[in-house]
């Protein structure tokens, strides 16, 4: 086992060099990067200037002269795009083996401090839809397998394909428009985490104002992630129910939950609880993002979206580096967790 994890281990250097080498070279392709994006405001502007400046003899418009090449050298300069793109990316790789992300091209401030003061916004609304869906879809799973092929059974298989074929930030809408003061009620608060008298409110009304803001973006979330652990459920359940040793344990005379909760619970269960790490993650990484922009939450996925809008490189790559290097330790947490759940499971020995 210890010579699989440390195998794992040195394997994320190569792959994180990889995703950014792929990432990088696309970028380079990729038109209107930061110093277009600059001189394109820098340009504005002076026509607007221009434009508003009084004539007289000598002075006219100027404004389709465009900027000074030395500025537009100088704005190069301040994005680091004066260099080559090898040794750009080879400084960015060197910076990033020290944990230093750089600083955000329009934001002044560094990534990573970036990076720390969102995340928690992000972690609690992933961490909360990812709980909350497995403590519906689980119990659920388990009823539609001891139910198989029953009413139950079809009718919540509906409901399960309409979830999932619904997209979250559909839910989000819709949702908005009933509870949110759209066009009926005005419920539930339409956007941010907290409410702006917070700091004043007593200690034990700080987590409920919380949770209050979370109702609409957690439920837009789980409404469309219970359905694949809950069919993940229902056929490891079916799966285990099916086997020689319930038989055995029925032909014993042990009760019905006996036999599930005693006997098939803890060998089904297990493909279940290894996946929800790897469930929150999904929901961290691109489930979270939409449900952020539409609740205005400050969150990741936010971030995201906005620095690549704005072509701010160093967060785009920064939060994808952080994000990488998650998802790998993640994965080895979980093959560490599941075969220490089950010492029968063997991922070393499947390696070699």
């Amino acid at each position: 086992m210890i010579a699989y994890i440390l195998r794992r281990l040195l394997l994320i250097p190569p792959t994180l060099f990889g995703i950014l080498l792929l990432n990088f070279t696309i970028v380079q392709f990729a038109p209107g990067g930061p110093v277009e994006q600059m001189i394109s405001r820098l340009q504005a502007d002076s026509d607007g200037v221009a434009a508003a400046a009084p004539s007289d003899g000598n002075a006219g418009y100027r404004g389709a002269e465009g900027l000074d090449p030395k500025l537009v050298k100088e704005i190069e300069h301040q994005f680091g795009f004066d260099k080559p793109p090898l040794e750009r990316f080879e400084l960015m790789i060197g910076n990033y083996l020290r944990f230093d992300l750089g600083e955000s091209y329009f934001r002044g401030e560094r990534v990573a401090s970036l990076i720390w003061r969102k995340l928690p916004t992000s972690f609690a609304l992933a961490f909360s839809a990812t709980l909350i869906a497995y403590l519906v879809s689980v119990p659920l799973g388990i009823a539609k397998a001891v139910r198989d092929g029953s009413r139950f059974d079809l009718i919540t298989s509906l409901a399960i394909v309409f979830a999932y074929a619904v997209p979250g930030y559909l839910f989000a809408v819709l949702m908005i428009e009933f509870l949110a003061g759209g066009s009926y009620f005005q419920i539930f608060p339409l956007r941010g985490l907290m409410s702006n008298d917070w700091a004043m409110l007593p200690w034990w009304r700080k987590p409920l104002d919380l949770g209050w803001h979370l109702v609409l973006p957690v439920t837009a979330l789980v409404a469309g992630s219970f359905a694949r652990p809950t069919l993940l459920t229902k056929n490891a359940f079916i799966e285990e129910i099916g086997k020689q040793y319930v038989m055995t344990a029925r032909a014993k005379g042990l009760t019905p939950n006996r036999v599930l909760y005693g006997h098939v619970f803890r060998n089904a269960i297990l493909v279940v609880v290894v996946g929800f790490p790897s469930a929150f993650m999904r929901m961290l990484f691109v489930g979270a993002l939409l449900i952020e922009i539409i609740f205005s939450l400050d969150g990741m996925g936010l971030l995201g979206f906005e620095s690549v809008v704005t072509r701010d490189y160093p967060v785009v790559f920064g939060t994808l580096y952080v994000f990488t290097l998650l998802g790998l330790l993640v994965n080895i947490l979980t093959d560490i967790a599941t075969m220490a759940i089950d010492p029968r499971i063997d991922f070393a020995g499947r390696v070699a």
